[in-house]
């Protein structure tokens, strides 16, 4: 019968070694040879290493031990759990910010302000442009008005003189030429003025032909000529005075 170990029977007593005693010397197991077969098959299947001739005893090298495992609690209610970055993980790449075709807000309110701006000041040149040409309007009409003032005064004293009306002469004149109608009673005047009226002795205006307006003084240049020699024109002028909310001639020309 064949051995299985492979090994020559004899007495030989056999050395088991315990996986727990490494460390320990060498047991001796003194035995049968049943026992001792069944102790080598034994030695063999917890031996880490072949034994050989070499080797008195089989030395087991133990593997580092596994780090402890760290328990962690269950979050409780509210908490927020981070999520867990997994170790060597290569860093995120985020992509460039996209340029927008909209204007930032802060850039369209300064633009606004600007727009508004330069509105505000061409609304302030055009309403200067609109009271400066108010003004000057204003100011020629009343010039022209004026003017316009100044021929009607002169045309109502000419007719006043034609027609003989004292109380018109007293009202339309001022100073000096007012004096010498004041002195005339109303007898007196229509007869002086019939008089008058009948050599054909008093004057005519045929034209006024330009007046010029300084503030409350007025002067006027017109044309005319005696009642008696029309075909006779000469130029004469009016001193006007604004008193008493009207034009009143306060020079009158003498025929």
């Amino acid at each position: 019968m064949s051995n299985p170990t492979g090994r020559d029977e004899d007495n030989t007593p056999t050395e088991k070694v315990e996986l727990s005693e490494l460390t320990d010397p060498a047991t001796e197991i003194i035995g049968s040879r049943d026992e001792v077969t069944e102790a080598v098959h034994l030695d063999e299947e917890r031996r880490f290493t072949a034994p050989s001739g070499f080797d008195d005893s089989t030395q087991k090298i133990d593997t580092p031990p596994d780090p402890e495992t760290e328990v962690f609690a269950p979050p409780a209610d509210g908490d927020t759990v981070a999520a867990e970055v997994p170790k060597g993980a290569a860093p995120q790449v985020i992509p460039p910010r996209e340029e927008s075709d909209e204007t930032p807000p802060t850039t369209a309110r300064r633009s606004w302000g600007w727009v508004i701006a330069v509105l505000l000041v061409i609304a302030a040149l055009v309403a200067i442009a609109v009271l400066g040409t108010v003004l000057l309007t204003r100011d020629s009409s009343s010039s022209s008005s004026q003017e316009d003032q100044v021929k009607a005064t002169i045309e109502d004293f000419d007719s006043a003189i034609q027609r003989g009306d004292l109380a018109a002469l007293r009202s339309i004149t001022c100073g000096s030429t007012r004096d010498n109608y004041v002195k005339y009673d109303q007898q007196a005047w229509d007869e002086t003025h019939a008089r008058v009226e009948a050599a054909k002795q008093y004057p005519v205006v045929a034209s006024i032909d330009q007046v010029v307006v300084n503030g409350d003084h007025a002067e006027a240049n017109v044309t005319s000529f005696m009642a008696f020699a029309p075909q006779t024109r000469s130029t004469r002028s009016f001193d006007l005075q604004f008193r008493d909310n009207q034009w009143k001639i306060c020079q009158a020309p003498t025929g």
